[in-house]
């Protein structure tokens, strides 16, 4: 009897609500009912009724409610307070507001808990605007905020994406006796790196980790922060935020396991994002879809789409649904690898899955239309969002501009354009953008300049592109005071010039051969900082040289090996450029260790150039060494490459090698000109004396037969060391 007591059953039910199934609840809390020495009390009630919202069922809680009227069983402010919550956590934010309009009718006065679950109705729900009506409300009656009360308001900024509001509150906030705990920094966290604030952020979540806070960093901040890390790109400090939550004893929950495979899906680590995948299943959590989406993508962005196109299938297989994300993924493995078919299949293929594809679909298969140069497809899926109904917004317009004008279609760019004018759709930075790199790359710059000037008009952020591209712009209409005037504007803005930006300049005062100008900007970049690449550096080689300091080229290359900087055939050109200028021979020959490596990608007029200035130099045997390495590496070897090794032959009166060398034409089927055959018998008649002029000539007597009298047409020899 003692164990029936009626006494007993709260507690009963108290123990199941918390660990038990709701199956289990459900079936003791009949079997209660159904007891004689059974009373309806309203702490069972709201229990139960908590259990029902938790597990989000919803009817249920209100069917519990309308039972206890019927038992005779009054609410009383914590059954409402379970009923608003239950509400709230479906997102049903005007019902919880029509039930506590029921409990005032009851002339039940709401406790700060009320208040506090009615805001998280609003908030969870996106109404930031509802929530902070509900908070004067329940200052008004009396019934002041407390901690939880502005966590689920900054909650509510952060549901609705109203980020700076949240920080504005938080300011607020600060100003009160109420202390901030890991939840209110996690969100204001969470609202600066949405922000991009990310230094702000990086600062709280130090002096969360310092001995004397008194909020320490939790699972979700440390998740949070290997999300800051992951949007930066900075994947090695992604994984040590991983690393340094395990180091602190905190386990590590799905979404942190998700966030790390994020990190390096982003910058396309396939293999480490395998590793993290496999581990969450070692730990004993089972990946969700977010998991397999992330792995999807970073198979994707390592240019592996049959792997991609696998973890999808994998996806199916383990009973999870792939979402609209997940589809927008394989699009996107297909379509940046040059698959644009096949990303198109996978459209089709979500359709017939029952799930549509929205905008970011759309702008996934217009950005693979513009890197595979298909115009006819940018029309075709252009076509296929609007029989959809898919209307384009600001990033779907601005992918399909870009394409246009990565194909050549600028009138079809220029189209989209005025219509999203006509829709009023908003232009953005990235808009202009698009358009003036665009014009530019189509020659187009005083469209290039037009666009600038607009841009300027609606007070949109210009870009380091946007700057580059304009005094490119400005440097090939011979606008030089208007491009100095852009580049100024650029420093004063704040918008901090880097290497591409000093590149457009250098070239702007190379076109207007402004050497000093070049040489002031040089060390203008040295000053600040900027690392030289491949292009700047030749860009600098090319003021030296046609500026009249040839010397400073050698000691640029030789900054460039230190720097570990790749050379190119422009900066080899420059740099025999430079060696001729100051009769540098032995630099000349001492640049064969950088030309060797690099012989099949370098033009054969840089290496012509080359062989012409080691013959000049009287360097013969290294000429002829050179022209062999050039023909055992492919290297691209013409009429004038043999023209060159013959003049400097004979000025070095070597006329044995001279005949070999002819020969060497034939056999490689470029037949010599008159002019050859000509210059070696000039020579043969003064320099040679007569038994060797009889050798000379039978021996290009033997090579006229050889090749049937087919003899190429005389080339200058400018040409041939300039081509």
């Amino acid at each position: 009897m003692g164990r029936f007591a009626r006494k007993n059953f709260p507690f009963l039910i108290r123990e199941l609500t918390q660990i038990g199934s709701i199956e289990h609840c459900n079936l003791v809390f009949r079997w209660m009912k159904n007891q004689k020495n059974y009373c309806a009390r309203n702490d069972i009630y709201n229990m139960m009724i908590r259990l029902q919202a938790r597990h989000h069922r919803i009817d249920q809680a209100r069917g519990l409610f309308f039972e206890m009227q019927e038992w005779r069983c009054k609410p009383d402010v914590e059954t409402y307070n379970a009923l608003i919550n239950a509400h709230g956590r479906a997102g049903q934010w005007r019902w919880a507001m029509n039930i506590m309009e029921d409990m005032l009718r009851a002339a039940i006065p709401p406790s700060r808990s009320t208040f506090n679950n009615l805001i998280n109705a609003c908030g969870s729900s996106g109404n930031w605007k509802e929530a902070l009506n509900v908070c004067k409300k329940m200052t008004d009656n009396g019934v002041g905020p407390d901690l939880v009360t502005h966590n689920i308001i900054l909650s509510a900024f952060k549901s609705g994406a109203q980020y700076s509001k949240a920080l504005s509150y938080f300011e607020l906030m600060k100003g009160t006796r109420i202390r901030p705990d890991t939840t209110t920094l996690n969100i204001v966290i969470h609202c600066l790196v949405k922000l991009q604030q990310y230094d702000k952020a990086i600062d709280i979540f130090d002096s969360m980790r310092e001995k004397r806070s008194d909020c320490h960093p939790d699972v979700v901040t440390f998740t949070s922060i290997i999300h800051l890390y992951s949007v930066c790109g900075q994947v090695e400090n992604s994984e040590a935020a991983f690393n340094m939550m395990l180091a602190e004893g905190l386990k590590p929950n799905i979404v942190s396991y998700n966030a790390l495979i994020g990190a390096y899906a982003a910058c396309g680590m396939d293999n480490e994002a395998l590793l993290v995948f496999n581990e969450i299943k070692q730990n004993g959590f089972r990946p969700d879809i977010v998991s397999y989406t992330s792995l999807l993508n970073a198979y994707g962005r390592s240019q592996k789409p049959q792997k991609a196109r696998e973890v999808f299938e994998m996806i199916k297989r383990n009973k999870l649904k792939p979402n609209l994300v997940s589809y927008n993924a394989l699009i996107d493995a297909y379509g940046s690898n040059g698959l644009l078919a096949d990303a198109i299949g996978i459209l089709r293929e979500m359709e017939q899955d029952g799930i549509q594809p929205n905008v970011v679909s759309i702008c996934t298969l217009l950005a693979a239309c513009g890197r595979c140069s298909q115009k006819v497809k940018i029309d075709t899926v252009l076509s296929a969002a609007g029989m959809r109904g898919i209307k384009l917004n600001t990033v779907a317009y601005n992918s399909a501009i870009g394409s246009y004008m990565n194909v050549g279609e600028y009138d079809k760019a220029i189209g989209l354009y005025k219509s999203m004018r006509k829709k009023k759709i908003n232009f953005d930075s990235v808009t202009y953008t698009v358009l003036i790199s665009g014009c530019c790359k189509m020659s187009k710059y005083g469209e290039a300049i037009s666009f600038m000037e607009e841009m300027m008009q609606l007070k949109l952020p210009l870009s380091k592109e946007v700057y580059s591209s304009v005094i490119c712009a400005y440097s090939k209409q011979g606008q030089i005071i208007e491009a100095e005037s852009t580049f100024n504007l650029m420093k004063s803005s704040g918008c901090y010039p880097d290497v591409v930006t000093y590149t457009a300049m250098l070239d702007a005062y190379n076109a207007a051969e402004k050497w000093e100008k070049a040489y002031a900007l040089f060390e203008e970049m040295e000053a600040n900082n900027i690392k030289l690449d491949t292009i700047a550096c030749s860009a600098l080689m090319r003021a030296f040289n046609k500026g009249g300091q040839p010397g400073r080229v050698i000691g640029l290359a030789e900054s460039m090996r230190e720097k570990e900087i790749p050379f190119s055939d422009t900066i080899f050109f420059e740099m025999v450029s430079s060696c001729s200028l100051l009769h540098d021979w032995r630099t000349a020959v001492d640049m064969i260790k950088y030309i060797e490596p690099s012989l099949p990608v370098i033009s054969s007029g840089c290496l012509n150039m080359f062989l012409n200035s080691l013959g000049k130099s009287g360097k013969i045997e290294t000429m002829l060494k050179v022209f062999f390495k050039m023909l055992a590496s492919g290297a691209n070897v013409n009429f004038n490459t043999y023209s060159i090794l013959l003049n400097n032959l004979l000025s070095s009166g070597n006329w044995r090698k001279y005949l070999e060398v002819l020969q060497w034409m034939e056999d490689a089927g470029i037949h010599p000109s008159n002019d050859m055959y000509h210059d070696i018998s000039s020579f043969s008649q003064k320099c040679c004396g007569a038994e060797n002029a009889a050798v000379i000539k039978e021996r290009l007597e033997s090579l006229k037969r050889k090749s049937g009298n087919q003899i190429s047409s005389s080339q200058p020899y400018e040409s041939a060391v300039l081509s």
